[in-house]
């Protein structure tokens, strides 16, 4: 089993930054694609970031630019430092996992979720 364990989230003013970390620890593969996604009460959770296994990576259209996606392989880690942060981007984030290295911007291909973080972010 893997477990996936959030830190970073926060209460920040619009044009501020926060830094998200997600440690994942037990039986992975080889550098798991990993992703942050976010929802919002009665919407369905969202696609933010991804990274693959070799390091690629994808955003979501709103978030380029200002959010950056970023992995620590010794350390099992993937990172979201958000700048510039929106009131919209207010939201639980969770880290994502999967078995496997390539990415996927669908929360259906993950196999492993943290617990979720708020990230809110005041006008």
């Amino acid at each position: 089993q893997v477990q996936l364990v959030e830190s970073g989230g926060g209460l920040v003013q619009a044009g501020a930054s926060l830094r998200l970390s997600c440690a994942a620890s037990g039986r992975t593969v080889s550098r798991p694609a990993m992703g942050w996604f976010r929802q919002v009460p009665g919407k369905e959770r969202e696609f933010v970031a991804t990274i693959s296994g070799s390091g690629s990576t994808y955003y979501l259209d709103s978030v380029k630019g200002r959010f950056t996606i970023s992995r620590d392989n010794a350390k099992i880690t993937v990172y979201l430092q958000m700048n510039s942060l929106k009131p919209e981007d207010t939201a639980v984030y969770y880290c994502a996992a999967r078995n496997g290295s390539y990415d996927y911007v669908s929360a259906s291909e993950y196999d492993y979720w943290g617990q979720g973080t708020q990230v809110t972010v005041s006008s």
